[in-house]
């Protein structure tokens, strides 16, 4: 039978179109980017859903033919078919030939070659991976500081868990891990060393000059080594307000004008410095004549949350009552100033009052502050503030506690209780 007639014999039984096996075949072909030799290697090509098609030569002289066989089940049978000519197929062959290098590996390469590419793909999805498994489950980033894991192993950096402590105490919860809804709190979680061991070797970008340290040395390299680091002149003391790049600060401080400027306008400089320390010395002026007054008393007060009775509970800090001065006092705390939901602000602050329990026969001057307690690292700037005390007005306004800002805030809210350190120095008349 010759090769026209067996081609037309095989068009006639076979139910699908001979030119949709076609485009079958060559879309499958272009796609997984095979070559010749591959396909003379493997003897034939895999079409998804249709079994395999083998290519082969025909041994009949000049007619160029290749046969083939396809094994499809249609209904439980298997149906026959002859494979395009060889020139089709060959032609297919060509186009995908410029398709070869979408597959995952180049076999021109030599092989020292393919190992470095493959090494380096390696070496990239590693550390991508590295950075999806490491980072915190709330902010989505690599922790910074410290990090804190769950009973069940999930990783939060330290100010996530902070803040989750903090929203809790706010809305009266029991704080729980984002991803699998544990119980959380500072004496269920622990610190994991290992992840942040791990994660201080990360490579990080400098944002001065672009290059890539480890995490642990990137903070030296930002303060003391990058040469694009922003510097301000040594002369901004008298007024220079040039900031720039290291390796321009040389140059700059060469040619900079200060240095030249008159008496008259140094002096006004010098008049603006003084003004601002003068402010800063006052605080520490007024604590130091505090501490000669004859009637000075300090304690180590506790704040303990409570809510109050109102239809919609409101967070807030009381202490146990304590003596000071042979007098008998208590304080109070509130957060945002009683606002409705302070969960819902990113600023939060703290305010507190001194109350005083005891009847006192005549009027009591005094001046108070806050101070940080002996094992606690909040931050407090101390101000000091100034109240009469007497029967009919025994409570002072609330003022705000001096703390840093909300970072060092959502660290107290945290807390089980808030250990601080009140000073009162009594006014003799």
């Amino acid at each position: 039978m010759s090769m026209k007639a067996t081609e037309e014999r095989a068009r006639r039984s076979v139910p699908c179109d001979w030119l949709k096996l076609q485009a079958v075949l060559c879309g499958d072909w272009k796609r997984r980017g095979w070559s010749r030799e591959r396909g003379r290697q493997d003897g034939g090509v895999k079409v998804p859903g249709r079994g395999v098609c083998s290519v082969k030569r025909s041994s009949g002289a000049g007619s160029g033919a290749m046969s083939g066989a396809e094994d499809r089940e249609t209904g439980g049978g298997a149906v026959a078919v002859v494979a395009a000519p060889s020139a089709a197929v060959a032609g297919m062959q060509e186009e995908a030939g410029g398709v070869d290098s979408l597959s995952e590996e180049d076999p021109d390469l030599p092989p020292k070659k393919r190992l470095k590419v493959e090494l380096g793909a390696t070496s990239v999805r590693l550390e991508e991976r590295l950075y999806s498994v490491l980072c915190c489950t709330v902010c989505l980033d690599l922790p910074k500081a410290s990090v804190y894991q769950c009973t069940n192993g999930h990783l939060m950096c330290a100010g996530c868990f902070i803040h989750l402590l903090a929203d809790a105490r706010l809305k009266e919860e029991q704080a729980t891990c984002p991803n699998c809804r544990c119980e959380i709190s500072k004496s269920l979680c622990c610190r994991n060393l290992a992840v942040e061991k791990a994660v201080s070797e990360l490579p990080s970008e400098c944002g001065f000059c672009m290059k890539q340290f480890p995490r642990s040395l990137l903070e030296r390299h930002k303060k003391e080594e990058c040469q694009d680091r922003v510097m301000q002149c040594k002369y901004k003391r008298i007024g220079c307000p040039w900031q720039g790049p290291y390796h321009e600060l040389t140059v700059h401080e060469a040619e900079c004008s200060h240095p030249t400027k008159t008496g008259n306008e140094l002096m006004e400089i010098l008049d603006e410095m003084d003004q601002s320390h003068r402010k800063e010395m006052q605080l520490y002026n007024s604590i130091f004549s505090l501490l000669s007054f004859e009637k000075i008393g300090y304690t180590e007060v506790q704040f303990r949350p409570y809510r109050t009775d109102d239809f919609i509970t409101r967070l807030y800090y009381e202490t146990p009552r304590f003596t000071v001065l042979n007098q008998t006092w208590v304080l109070k705390a509130r957060v945002n100033d009683s606002e409705r939901n302070p969960n819902l602000s990113c600023k939060r602050t703290l305010s507190f009052q001194l109350i005083l329990k005891s009847k006192i026969n005549s009027p009591m001057e005094c001046s108070f502050l806050l101070l940080k307690g002996p094992y606690d690292d909040v931050k407090i700037h101390p101000v000091i503030y100034h109240f009469m005390f007497v029967n009919e007005n025994n409570e002072t306004d609330y003022v705000p506690l001096p703390i840093i800002d909300s970072v060092e805030c959502n660290k107290l809210l945290a807390a089980k209780n808030i250990n601080l350190r009140l000073f009162i120095f009594q006014t003799q008349k």
